[in-house]
C-alpha cells in the first residue's frame, strides 16, 4: 500500500471528531487535536481518495416532512444469483433509504419511507413487489426509533 494511503491515530482522531458532528470546521478539529487546518484538509482528501470517507449528508426528520411510516422489508428472491438485478432496481426506488444483502431467512433486507400506510401500501404493491426476481415480501413497521448513531471510534484499537 502507498505509504501516503496509511491510516494513522491522527486520521482516526479527525474521523472521529467528524462522526461526532461532520458540520466541525477544519480549524476546530485541528485545534482539538494539535496539528494544523492543512493538515485536516490535506487528511481528509486522503480519506476520499481511499474510500474511507464517501462524502456527508443531513440527518433528517423525515416525519417533520410529512413520512409517518419507517419499516423494515424482509424480501425474499426467487433465487440469490438475482441479488444484482434485483438490487439495481430496487435502488429506482426512492422511498427504500438502504438495502442489505443478508444470511437467513431474507436475501435481502430494505430499509424504507412512507408518507401512511396508503402510501405503503403502493410502494409495497405498484413498485417492489413489482420487480422480477422478488418472491416475496415481509413487512416490519417501526413504532418508535430509539437510537440511532455512527459507530463511536475505539482509539485503542489503532494503536
Amino acid at each position: 500500500m502507498d505509504k501516503n494511503l496509511e491510516i494513522d491515530n491522527t486520521d482516526i482522531q479527525i474521523l472521529a471528531e467528524l462522526m461526532k458532528d461532520a458540520k466541525t470546521p477544519y480549524t476546530e478539529i485541528a485545534e482539538k487535536i494539535n496539528v494544523s487546518g492543512g493538515t485536516v484538509h490535506v487528511r481528509m482528501k486522503k480519506l476520499e481518495k481511499m474510500g474511507v470517507v464517501r462524502g456527508a449528508s443531513l440527518d433528517i426528520d423525515f416525519h417533520k416532512l410529512g413520512y409517518d411510516i419507517t419499516a423494515f422489508l424482509g424480501i425474499y428472491l426467487q433465487k440469490s444469483s438475482l441479488y444484482e438485478p434485483v438490487s439495481e432496481e430496487l435502488s429506482k426506488i426512492p422511498e427504500i433509504l438502504s438495502l442489505h444483502y443478508t444470511t437467513g431467512a431474507y436475501s435481502i433486507f430494505a430499509r424504507i419511507i412512507c408518507k401512511n400506510t396508503s402510501h405503503l401500501l403502493d410502494v409495497l404493491h405498484n413498485k417492489i413487489q413489482r420487480v422480477n426476481g422478488i418472491e416475496r415480501t415481509e413487512t416490519f413497521i417501526t413504532l418508535e426509533e430509539k437510537l440511532n448513531r455512527p459507530l463511536q471510534l475505539d482509539m485503542n484499537l489503532f494503536r
